[in-house]
């Protein structure tokens, strides 16, 4: 089987899936957590391509999941640490499910959030951390005494971190603020990057630019795909209203934002830098919002009511948009090229 018709595949299933149920014991049960972790870990040993097409899906059906915290950042930050026992250990039971993990990623700059005092205490704060109030464990990148990025796992009930839910206009997903304030934290629990630990961290945060870039791309692709079927039946003056030019022509403008978004998030997946993420990230989201924006306009009256789903749509993109890195901010990245 080629790698399209695998991919096409596991689509299928995941459009299937979601449509379905969006419990995270099913995701584990699919293999979904760690589909991208080594086999003798309990994952799948597959590749970030497959972990894209599960994002898209999830854009797609804009689902209420886990999956970006949990899976897409939460497993990704352990293995980008050295092996040793205990992130073993954590790794093969996150896994499995059976214990949540999150990254307390700061989704809106770039630096670690978080310090390692001398004495093993970590001091702190993180904002638009995903997924974090359902998480049992939570990996706080921070700087040691030297100034290096760690990571440190912490139980998410550990005396003096905190937890709070940042409301946010987008309800299918559940961001939290992370502090911590003097967290006791045992030398074990401090673990050092696979590699240039400023690299590999920054390397987390395009992971995470390009999973939301992902399901941007998703849902950008429903809403266009609901729109043309909507038009095709919506009649006016006795034809559908897709039948008009300018309703052609807005389809088709969001057909060709789409493919090219999608050529970037590809680009972004076969190639991961902070080049490629920052064009995917920058182009999807910003897509993402116009398409949804436009297919609102297109469904006419009904596309502003409550019960057209739309607003579901546009308020992800719009959260999508902002999280890991504005547009804005991923091309002030790009334009340092030329400095």
């Amino acid at each position: 089987m080629s790698f399209a018709e695998l991919h096409d595949e596991l689509r299928s299933v995941a459009r299937d899936l979601l449509a379905k149920d969006t419990d995270w014991p099913l995701l584990v049960q699919a293999g979904w957590v760690g589909v991208d972790a080594p086999e003798e870990f309990g994952g799948s040993g597959a590749t970030l391509a497959e972990v894209a097409v599960i994002c898209e899906e999830i854009g797609r059906a804009a689902a209420p999941t886990a999956y970006l915290g949990g899976a897409v950042l939460g497993i990704s930050a352990l293995l980008a640490v050295q092996e040793g026992e205990f992130r073993d250990r954590l790794l093969r039971d996150a896994t499995a499910g059976n214990t949540s993990v999150a990254l307390a990623l700061s989704a809106e700059r770039a630096s670690p959030g978080f310090e390692l005092a001398t004495g093993c205490r970590i001091h702190g704060h993180a904002v638009f951390v995903p997924d974090a109030a359902v998480a049992q464990r939570l990996l706080l990148p921070a700087t040691d005494a030297q100034g290096t990025p760690v990571l440190v796992d912490v139980a998410s009930d550990a005396v003096g971190l905190h937890i709070a839910d940042q409301p946010v206009l987008d309800e299918t997903r559940r961001l939290s603020t992370v502090t911590a304030d003097g967290v006791e934290v045992d030398a074990a629990a401090v673990w050092r990057f696979d590699g240039d630990p400023h690299t590999r961290l920054q390397g987390l945060r395009d992971r995470a630019a390009l999973a939301v870039a992902c399901d941007s791309l998703g849902l950008a692709q429903a809403m266009l795909d609901a729109t043309v079927s909507y038009v095709g039946v919506r009649r006016q003056f006795g034809q559908p209203i897709g039948a008009f030019q300018a309703v052609k022509h807005a389809c088709a403008d969001m057909l060709v934002r789409i493919a090219v978004a999608r050529q970037l998030v590809m680009s972004a997946v076969d190639d991961p830098n902070k080049i490629t993420a920052a064009m995917a990230k920058a182009y999807a989201c910003d897509t993402a919002v116009e398409v949804t924006g436009k297919a609102m306009q297109l469904h006419g009256g009904v596309g502003y009511t409550w019960e057209s789903g739309v607003h579901v749509y546009l308020k992800r993109a719009a959260l999508n948009r902002a999280l890991f890195g504005s547009s804005a901010a991923h091309r002030a990245r790009l334009a340092e090229r030329y400095q």
